[in-house]
């Protein structure tokens, strides 16, 4: 049980903080139920409104108030006693408050880091399927719903508690009769208290929900703004913002308008009950079963134990509030990591790669978006690979690094199948550089740089020259110091591409993958980018997934995917031979260059 909730286990290897603190509230609440019998003693046996009444008062404290014979004197000595008193209660409070404060905040600590270090070695497939919005919901709203839970209501019920039991045992020393005349409407407060928070837990669910849905709207709309403004959709998306904002405010309403009831109707029982005690202990000042200051005393106490009731039952409710959180929580914990129970094996990789009758399909899914695949690739070897979009080229790369693993088949890189490799050194080993490439918003120097735990000025200059961004980035006013806008906005496509490849080249890898990575760059630095990588490279094997001729064709070998199947395999001039679909594209492409000359050559574009 421990091992699947790791905010129970930290709250149980943590709890000598909560135990303090209840140690510490106990005292304070100790003396909170006391302070009215301080009152009793000033009616009763200063003024002597009832000298012959018990005195509940602790010698300790009487003595010290004995001690000046004039009453007035008594009377400021007791007053002085009093401040001092709550001074300690405050001091008391400070350090419970503290230590509930240091629990809290070390569970939600514990949590935070261990939800982030979890979701990253979450599979690729998960963080596909999940709305990123809704991650960022529970790492940082539910955690918040937990540490409040934790910091500040656990510590409240205590108290509650605490000063019931305090109060009530003092209430029953000065008249148990109208002790139990004051407690009878408790039982129903706390029952009515539940039984109203529990009706309305399906709203905070649904408010929650709705939270959700407009933190993931919120923060796609920021991701994407570039496009809403392309598009000149502002006007769409503050539409649809204002709806979901709508339902959640409804709902938002709904708890308010039935807490306002609640409060209400709560405040009307309280008020009767404490009318109807000081009516009764009028009745019984009056038959003398009571004396006036015990009235007085009485009366302080009841308001301890009926008021702090009706937040019991909120609190108690509140804690199912945060069970939803914690389950929210141990969701994403309790998915698989992707390293656990992975294979420790980390052969020497130099490059080889063979792969026989490989198909894969997508889990849930019977289509095959891969079937019966086999190639080797021979170390320093280049191959390309072509084919129309959905064919399965990308879903290729992605299963040699093992984003995705394949049920049927085989991979093998030097003779080891891949399942049997340690996920992190295959990937040390196999770079991959996407067509969407991430850059983070840092400096250029950070982005290029973030493979090394201290990479040197000279590894990162050197990459970037061999995927020739070096000279674009000594144009900028910064150099390589120059900030780039969230996931790289304030560059182009052709230099978030070019920074992208600079990134993986900084470590030496066996094995790259180039995942139409280079499409939005001109034929000519493509053509030189791979010029340099050759020149650097010797023994690097490259796999180009591209849709340019001109890029595949000077590959060691092609290969043609069409519906996840190889149709064409073979050097360029061989696929030239053959009238498949490789000379068709070949031929299309072709037919738009000399077109595209023609027309520069005449004149034709501006």
């Amino acid at each position: 049980m421990n091992r699947k909730r790791p905010i129970i286990r930290w709250m149980i290897h943590y709890s000598y903080f909560f135990v303090l603190a209840v140690f510490f509230i106990l005292i304070n609440q100790f003396y909170r139920a006391n302070i009215p019998n301080f009152y009793k003693y000033a009616i009763d046996h200063i003024l002597g409104f009832d000298p012959q009444s018990e005195v509940t008062l602790s010698p300790f404290f009487e003595q010290i108030i004995l001690r000046p014979a004039n009453p007035l004197n008594q009377l400021m000595v007791l007053g002085i006693t009093i401040v001092v008193v709550q001074i300690i209660r405050g001091l008391v409070s400070l350090i419970s408050s503290y230590l509930s404060a240091s629990f809290s905040e070390t569970i939600a600590y514990k949590t935070r880091n261990t939800l982030f270090s979890h979701i990253q070695d979450l599979s690729y497939q998960y963080h596909n399927e999940t709305e990123t919005g809704d991650l960022i919901q529970r790492s940082t709203s539910d955690v918040e719903v937990v540490r409040r839970f934790v910091g500040m209501q656990l510590p409240e019920i205590v108290q509650i508690i605490s000063l019931f039991f305090f109060t009530i045992l003092a209430m029953i020393r000065i008249n148990w009769k109208l002790t139990l005349v004051s407690i009878t409407i408790v039982p129903f407060i706390f029952f009515f208290a539940i039984g109203f928070f529990k009706k309305v837990q399906a709203i905070f669910t649904e408010t929650e929900e709705a939270e959700s849905r407009l933190s993931t709207h919120l923060q796609e709309n920021l991701t994407g703004i570039r496009v809403v403004k392309a598009f000149a959709r502002e006007k769409y998306e503050i539409e649809r913002f204002d709806e979901l904002n709508r339902t959640y405010r409804n709902y938002s309403e709904q708890i308010i308008e039935r807490m306002a009831g609640y409060w209400s109707l709560s405040d009307f029982f309280i008020y009767c009950q404490i009318i109807s005690t000081l009516i009764v202990g009028a009745m019984f000042v009056i038959q003398d079963e009571m004396s006036l200051g015990s009235l007085v005393a009485f009366s302080s106490m009841v308001h301890m134990i009926l008021w702090p009731i009706r937040q019991l039952g909120r609190i108690i409710v509140d804690f199912g509030k945060s069970t939803v959180a914690i389950r929210r929580i141990h969701e994403i914990l309790n998915e698989p990591d992707e390293y656990v129970g992975e294979a420790a094996t980390r052969p020497p990789i130099t490059g080889k790669i063979e792969i026989n009758n490989l198909s894969f399909s997508f889990p849930g899914s019977d289509t095959p978006i891969l079937k019966n695949i086999s190639l080797t690739v021979n170390p320093g070897e280049t191959l390309a690979i072509l084919g129309k979009t959905g064919s399965g080229k990308s879903t290729l790369a992605h299963l040699l690094v093992r984003l995705y693993d394949y049920t049927e088949g085989s991979i093998k890189i030097d003779g080891h199948e891949i399942k049997e490799i340690d996920k992190r050194w295959l990937r040390q080993h196999v770079g991959i550089i996407l067509q969407e490439p991430f850059l983070y918003s840092r400096t250029i120097f950070e982005n290029i740089g973030i493979v090394a735990e201290q990479p040197t000025e000279d590894e990162v200059v050197r990459a970037a020259k061999i995927a020739h961004i070096h000279d674009d980035i000594l144009n900028f006013e910064q150099g390589y110091q120059t900030m780039v806008g969230e996931r790289g906005v304030t560059l182009s496509g052709g230099q978030r591409q070019r920074i992208a490849i600079a990134r993986m080249l900084v470590h030496e890898r066996p094995i790259l993958i180039f995942d139409d990575s280079l499409s939005a760059v001109d034929t000519e630095t493509d053509m030189a980018i791979r010029a340099a990588l050759s020149q650097q490279k010797h023994h690097v094997t490259r796999i180009i997934i591209t849709h340019r001729i001109a890029t595949a064709m000077e590959a060691d070998q092609i290969i043609v995917l069409d519906q996840g199947e190889i149709v064409e395999q073979g050097t360029h001039e061989e696929l030239l031979k053959k009238d498949g679909l490789y000379k068709r594209i070949w031929e299309i492409q072709h037919q738009l260059k000399v077109d595209f000359e023609t027309q520069v050559e005449g004149g034709g574009l501006a």
